[in-house]
């Protein structure tokens, strides 16, 4: 007979190493737990009772927001802190409320984020004048009118469903706001991408200037700030607030874009391109033979005016993209400003050589350009960098206003394409070669997959939406509209009324 064993010779080896393995955890865990809870003891005594208001950890961890999004200067905030546990440095997690100092900064934050979106809502200011003086004073009331209802409506739009499809995280809704409301930053935050979203419609109005139906206007600048520009916004900074966009980890080292050379000025300008090819050219533009003849605008000095104001409003564009109160807010306008300046410079020499006169209306686009092509990479580039950038515009939307109206027939009264668009596109590369230390093909193809997407979905769907517009309420005046000016056969208005100037 066989001896009997407990346990068979074949699995002994098994169960000593379960039993090792089992009596090893024990062992290592205990000491672990120990030193943990050691480390927040140690780390509790060496901050300021106030911070922690007389409550527990717990307590203070009860109160932690959903995210870092959604923290007012009252909420708490978890932090690690290195502290010597036993001869070792340990990290150690504590909740603990903010200090003065923080809630100063906090509100710093908030402050300098409204004053930013303060100076960009300016720019509609601007827009409305530059394409006032660029188009014909029949239609001065039209434009007047456009510029004011884009934004009115693109409040709207934004602020019941636009806000939610560009930053709303997977468990949440930003449909009104949403959770933002609840505080401070929330609404410092919507405010600021609400303008964004608003400069993105006005930028498709001069496309289309002097030839569109008002109604047709007030429907497009809807689905713009309701679904084309939250939708590409979210797929490249989706995770401002809590949302996750595809193109922020694109190949592995992510689409880049600070303050939306492509986000918000190319979108805006393939928008315009789609528009204008649906549209078709103003009556007169393109004589039997397709050549492009010129329609001047009633009043450059308006139209300088526009332009110094939206120069104005870029110093609340690039530097509010920070969204904190701190002393990178100079650097971003310096580069800023030289963008603009080069792109002027840029346009001006190449005008100049092109046609022998130094023209005011190219020139005007030029410093235009120059800061939309600096937007992507303005708070990394070099002094160096920001003159190249800016330079390069303003000489490309001279030849790229030329070309898209002599070589595509494509009728742009204020050259809004030229300059946001394909200026947006320009600076959009440029970050691959001037706003990091070592170039790469791979940030390089990020750039130019950025770059594509936001064609390829903003001229996609421009085209959809302005051929659904055209075959329901229709997208143009009629040829006596026109004509007449649509000051007069949309509004009953007239911007410069004689009788009133006579009498």
């Amino acid at each position: 007979m066989k001896k009997t064993t407990l346990f068979p010779k074949s699995t002994k080896y098994l169960y000593f190493i379960l039993f090792t393995a089992v009596f090893a955890v024990i062992g290592i865990q205990t000491p672990i737990y120990a030193e943990t809870d050691a480390a927040v003891t140690e780390a509790l005594s060496t901050i300021d009772p106030a911070l922690l208001q007389g409550k527990t950890q717990d307590e203070i961890k009860r109160e932690l927001p959903i995210s870092g999004s959604y923290r007012d200067e009252t909420s708490p905030i978890s932090e690690d802190i290195e502290v010597n546990v036993g001869g070792q440095t340990v990290t150690a997690t504590i909740y603990r409320y903010l200090s003065d100092i923080e809630i100063l900064q906090y509100r710093g934050d908030v402050l300098w984020t409204c004053l930013a979106a303060f100076l960009v809502f300016l720019m509609q200011a601007g827009f409305a004048m530059l394409e006032a003086g660029f188009t014909r004073a029949k239609n001065a009331v039209n434009i007047m009118m456009k510029n004011i209802m884009d934004f009115c409506i693109g409040t709207m739009a934004f602020l019941v469903v636009g806000y939610h499809i560009m930053f709303a995280g997977p468990d949440e809704s930003l449909f009104f706001l949403g959770q933002t409301a609840a505080t401070q930053w929330g609404f410092a935050f919507w405010l600021f991408q609400c303008v964004f979203a608003a400069t993105t419609a006005t930028i498709v109005s001069g496309g289309v200037a002097e030839r569109t139906k008002f109604t047709a206007y007030l429907a497009y600048s809807v689905v713009i700030c309701a679904f084309i520009y939250p939708m590409f916004g979210g797929w490249a900074w989706g995770s401002l607030l809590d949302g996750s966009g595809w193109l922020e980890g694109v190949l592995g080292v992510g689409f880049y874009d600070f303050a939306g050379s492509t986000v918000v000025h190319s979108i805006g300008g393939w928008i315009a391109l789609a528009a204008a090819i649906v549209i078709r050219p103003r009556l007169g533009k393109f004589d039997a033979k397709g050549n492009p003849r010129a329609i001047p605008g009633h009043n450059l000095p308006f139209a300088v005016i526009g332009g110094f104001l939206l120069w104005l409003g870029w110093f609340g564009f690039n530097p509010g993209s920070t969204t904190t109160f701190d002393g990178n807010l100079a650097r971003i306008a310096v580069m800023t400003n030289i963008a603009g300046a080069a792109g002027g410079i840029g346009a001006l020499f190449t005008v100049w050589a092109i046609f022998k006169k130094p023209d005011v209306g190219m020139t005007v686009n030029g410093f235009l350009a120059g800061m939309v092509a600096i937007c992507t990479a303005v708070d990394c580039v070099s002094v160096f960098g920001a003159l190249i950038i800016g330079v390069v515009a303003g000489a490309l939307v001279v030849i790229s206003v030329l070309f898209i109206e002599k070589n595509l027939k494509v009728d742009d009264p204020v050259g809004c394409i030229s300059v946001h668009g394909v200026c947006g596109a320009w600076g959009t590369l440029a970050y691959a070669f001037l706003g990091v230390e070592t170039f790469s093909l791979k940030i390089l193809a990020a750039q130019a997959i950025g770059v594509g997407a936001g064609f390829l979905w903003a001229f996609g769907t421009g085209l959809i939406l302005f051929t659904a517009i055209k075959y329901t309420i229709g997208l143009r005046v009629t040829e006596e509209e026109e004509m007449a000016g649509l000051d007069i056969s949309e509004h009953g208005n007239e911007a410069y009324n004689i009788d009133s100037m006579v009498y």
